[in-house]
């Protein structure tokens, strides 16, 4: 067994704190490279984050209760 080595999602490098994936198409979004939006009254009950694409799409307001989305960051 190597003592000292960090591995998993506790190394360094490892994006799991910082992944989110798009209600709407299901792809991977990364913080610091993508642009995240969010719903205020639903991001903590059904995780309802949003790609750029579909924050167009959808008009700038939240499929679920139609509240405008905000950007994360």
């Amino acid at each position: 067994m190597a003592s000292g080595l960090i591995v998993g999602i506790n190394a360094m490098g490892h994006l799991g704190w910082v992944k989110f994936k798009c209600r709407v198409c299901a792809k991977v979004l990364i913080v610091s490279k993508d642009q995240i939006y969010h719903c205020p009254k639903c991001k903590d009950r059904n995780e309802s984050y949003f790609c750029e694409s579909d924050f167009k799409r959808l008009h700038g307001k939240c499929p679920f209760c139609k509240t405008e989305l905000k950007p994360l960051l």
